[in-house]
C-alpha cells in the first residue's frame, strides 16, 4: 500500500530528518538511503524497515546536518593539483583556451574532503538516529493502517456483490438442470422415434439424469458460498493476512469459472461476469495488502 511518513530530531550539534516513502509492490523491497557519512548504518536502518513492514517498495531518506566549522574540511592540494595538470594537458593538446573557475574546481570528487566522517561515533549515532526512524516508520505505518481499512470496506462490498449474484445463480440453478434434462428427453425421443427404436423408459430416465448431472453446480455454489464466508473470517482477523486472502480469491475465481462452463447458460453467464469483475477487483485490491 501506498503512504508516506516524517521524523525530525533537532539539537545543538545536528538535524535530523527522516522520510519514507511506500508504492505498491506485492513483495517487499527496502531501499535506503542515509548519505555518506552514514552509509555504515544503511544495513541497520533495513533490518529495522524490514521488521516493521512487510509489503511494498519503501524508500527510507535519512538527513543528518551537523553544525560544522572550518576545520571539518580540508583541502585536498594533491587532488586539486591533479586535476588543474589534467586540464593544462587537455588545452594544450587540443589547443582550447583554459578557463578555470575555483569554485567549479572546488566541486570536483575528492577537493574538498569531509573530515567529519572521520569523527562520527557510528554507535551514538545509531543511538540518536533509531527513535527518529521508528517514529517515521510508525507514521507510515498508521497511514497505510488507514488505507486498509478503507480498502477492507471496499472488499466487504465487493464480497456482497459476489454473494447476491451467487443468490442469483442457485435460484436458477434447478431450472437449468430441468430445461437440460428436457431437451436432452425431447432430443432421444425424437431420435428413436426416427429409427424405430425401442428403449425402456427406466433406461433412458437413468442415463438422462447422470448425463443431467453434468451441469449440476450446487456444489460449486456451496464451495464458493463456503469461500466468501472464510474470506470474511480471515478479513477480519487483525493479523497480517495478505496471503492468505490471496489464495482464497484464486478458489473464489476457479469456482466462478466451473459454475459459467458447467451451467452453459445465458441468466447464469451474466452472474457469473458480475462475480468474476468483482473478484478481480478484489485481486488488485489484496495484491498490495499485508
Amino acid at each position: 500500500m501506498t503512504g508516506h511518513g516524517e521524523s525530525y530530531y533537532e539539537s545543538n550539534e545536528q538535524n535530523v530528518t527522516v522520510e519514507v516513502r511506500s508504492v505498491n509492490n506485492r513483495y517487499l523491497k527496502v531501499n535506503v538511503r542515509a548519505g555518506d557519512t552514514h552509509a555504515s548504518l544503511e544495513p541497520r536502518i533495513e533490518t529495522l524497515t524490514r521488521e516493521l513492514i512487510r509489503r511494498g517498495t519503501i524508500q527510507v531518506t535519512v538527513k543528518v546536518e551537523r553544525s560544522t566549522s572550518g576545520n571539518d574540511y580540508r583541502l585536498n592540494e594533491e587532488v586539486l593539483a591533479g586535476y588543474h595538470s589534467q586540464l593544462a594537458e587537455w588545452a594544450e593538446a587540443t589547443g582550447a583556451s583554459l578557463s578555470l573557475d575555483l569554485a567549479t574546481l572546488l566541486t570536483l570528487p575528492g577537493v574538498v574532503e569531509n573530515r567529519t566522517r572521520d569523527k562520527l561515533n557510528l554507535e551514538a549515532e545509531w543511538i540518536v538516529l533509531e527513535p527518529v526512524i521508528r517514529e517515521a516508520l510508525g507514521r507510515l505505518t498508521q497511514m497505510r493502517a488507514e488505507e486498509g481499512a478503507a480498502m477492507a470496506l471496499d472488499l466487504k462490498t465487493n464480497c456482497a456483490t459476489i454473494a447476491d449474484q451467487l443468490d442469483a445463480v442457485s435460484a436458477r440453478a434447478p431450472h437449468v438442470v430441468h430445461t437440460y434434462h428436457r431437451r436432452l428427453t425431447e432430443r432421444i425421443n425424437q431420435w428413436l422415434s426416427d429409427y424405430e427404436i425401442e428403449i425402456k423408459t427406466v433406461d433412458i430416465a437413468r442415463e438422462l439424469g447422470l448425463i443431467a448431472e453434468r451441469c449440476d453446480i450446487s456444489e460449486e455454489i456451496v464451495r464458493l458460498q463456503s469461500h466468501l464466508e472464510q474470506f470474511d473470517s480471515i478479513l477480519n482477523q487483525p493479523a497480517n493476512n495478505g496471503r492468505k486472502l490471496e489464495f482464497v480469491i484464486q478458489e473464489m475465481f476457479r469456482e466462478a469459472n466451473t459454475i459459467g462452463s458447467k451451467a452453459n447458460d445465458s441468466e447464469i453467464s451474466k452472474y457469473v461476469i458480475e462475480m468474476k469483475s468483482a473478484i478481480e477487483r478484489m485481486r488488485e485490491m489484496i495484491q498490495n495488502a499485508e
